[in-house]
């Protein structure tokens, strides 16, 4: 949990909610938003019953439709007044949660200001699908990314294909409604057609869908299942010959029994 202090006795703490079942928030997140004068959240993207616990009288405020600008007389009240702010974010807030600009709009009214964090959608993609993205000798790496092209430009250098080209797990958010184009990304980047993909769709909320494929038919799984919002893909061979039973050509020396590590002593007969 990062912090800030100011003078002021208000209080902003940005939470992240998790990947939408409420009972995946951090227990430290939602105690704060039990015990918040004012909540900040979005809708369309975070449970009702994420904030179903709230105090009665606690203000609620929908931040689906309102810029940053609107948001800045409640911090200022909740400087003077010395009130505890919930701002309630999907996944966690540091992937994809345009945070920064709300801590510095923190920073320059002089109210502190500190992080909970929460699950992100790659995890809940991936332990709906009961896959490991770090897989010994497989992908021991992790790129969290989108595809470029979109409406929030992407850094010179910064695209899906460069990416790929690690041959590393990634996890690849904001791109459903572009399949074709992430496809074809992704195969330019080097990956196989044959490459696993798990496509994961409003996981841990009622309407969850996974559905697992190739790289080949990434495009078709998504326009099949009309998937263009809320949808995250993990494609990597790490994905390989996980949850059908087939035994990993390799496993980590975390658990093997001839490695030694200062909590435990390697068995002779196994090294």
């Amino acid at each position: 949990m990062s912090t800030s202090s100011t003078t002021s006795s208000g209080r902003v703490v940005f939470i992240g909610a998790g990947p939408g079942a409420p009972d995946l928030i951090s227990v430290r997140g939602a105690a704060i938003i039990a015990r918040a004068d004012i909540i900040i959240w979005a809708s369309s993207l975070v449970s009702a019953e994420v904030i179903a616990a709230r105090r009665p009288d606690a203000e609620v405020v929908d931040s689906a439709s309102l810029p940053l600008e609107a948001l800045e007389p409640l911090l200022v009240r909740a400087r003077d007044e010395g009130l505890l702010v919930a701002r309630v974010h999907t996944g966690d807030p540091s992937i994809y949660g345009a945070v920064a600009e709300q801590r510095d709009l923190c920073e320059r009214i002089g109210i502190a200001h500190e992080t909970v964090p929460g699950i992100s959608a790659f995890s809940a993609v991936a332990a709906a699908a009961d896959v490991e993205v770090t897989v010994p000798e497989v992908s021991q790496s992790l790129v969290i990314t989108r595809l470029e092209g979109g409406r929030t430009p992407m850094p010179s250098g910064e695209t899906v294909a460069s990416f790929a080209a690690h041959g590393a797990t990634m996890a690849i958010y904001l791109s459903a409604s572009r399949g074709a184009e992430l496809q074809q990304a992704l195969l330019d980047g080097g990956f196989e057609t044959g490459t696993p993909c798990v496509v994961g769709y409003a996981v841990t909320w009622p309407q969850e869908l996974v559905v697992r494929c190739v790289l080949g038919d990434l495009a078709g799984t998504l326009a099949e299942h009309q998937l263009r919002k809320h949808t995250l893909v993990l494609v990597g061979p790490a994905l390989a010959a996980q949850g059908d039973g087939t035994p990993l050509a390799t496993r980590s020396r975390l658990y093997y029994p001839g490695f030694a590590h200062e909590y435990r002593s390697a068995s002779v007969a196994d090294a």
